[in-house]
C-alpha cells in the first residue's frame, strides 16, 4: 500500500486572504516524495522539507550525474559536539594521517574532520596545524565526559604516533 495521490478542501481563511470570500477551493497533490522514499530509501517524509545540508547535498546533481540508483544514507538525529586539536608538526605530515588515527580512536562516533588552520611561525618557522572534529552517536546523545575522554585520547595518540607537539 502505498498513498501517491491526495485531495483536500483548502482553508477557507487562504481563500480570503486572496479576497475569495464566496469561494470553496480545493487542493491536490501528487505525492512524488512518497515515491522518492521508496525510489531512495528515505524514512520519513518530513526530510523532503528540511533544509539541512546533509540531506540535501545527497540528491544535489542527481540529475546531472546519470544515476540511476541512489540509496539516501541516514545521518544523526543528535546533537553533535565539536572539539578541537592544534599542535607543531614535522614537515610532511599529511592531513589524512590525522584524519586516519581519528577515526582508529573515535570510530563512528567521528562524524567529521576538518583542518581549520594552518601556518608557519614567522620567527621559529615551526609548522602548525589545528583540526576540528565533530563527534555524534547515531544512537543516542553523547555526554561532553565522555568526547572528553575520546578527545584526550586522540591526542595521546597523535603526540605517540605523529610526534607531534600539541599547543
Amino acid at each position: 500500500w502505498l498513498e501517491v495521490l491526495g485531495c483536500g478542501v483548502m482553508r477557507q481563511k487562504i481563500l480570503q486572504n486572496g479576497d475569495l470570500h464566496e469561494h470553496t477551493g480545493w487542493a491536490f497533490g501528487l505525492g512524488l516524495e512518497r515515491l522518492a522514499m521508496v525510489l531512495f530509501k528515505v524514512p520519513d517524509i518530513r526530510l523532503f522539507w528540511s533544509t539541512d545540508p546533509r540531506f540535501t547535498k545527497q540528491f544535489a546533481g542527481l540529475l546531472d550525474s546519470g544515476e540511476k540508483r541512489m540509496t539516501f544514507q541516514p545521518f544523526s538525529k543528535y546533537p553533535m559536539c565539536y572539539k578541537d586539536v592544534s599542535f607543531w608538526h614535522h614537515e610532511g605530515l599529511h592531513d589524512n594521517d590525522v584524519s586516519e588515527i581519528v577515526r582508529e580512536v573515535a570510530g563512528d562516533l567521528a562524524e567529521d574532520v576538518k583542518l581549520i588552520d594552518s601556518f608557519t611561525h614567522p620567527k621559529s618557522g615551526k609548522q602548525s596545524k589545528a583540526f576540528r572534529i565533530c563527534y555524534r552517536s547515531m544512537e543516542r546523545t553523547l555526554s561532553n565526559e565522555e568526547v572528553d575522554e575520546i578527545q584526550g585520547n586522540l591526542c595521546s595518540e597523535l603526540v605517540a604516533r605523529l610526534g607531534v607537539e600539541l599547543r
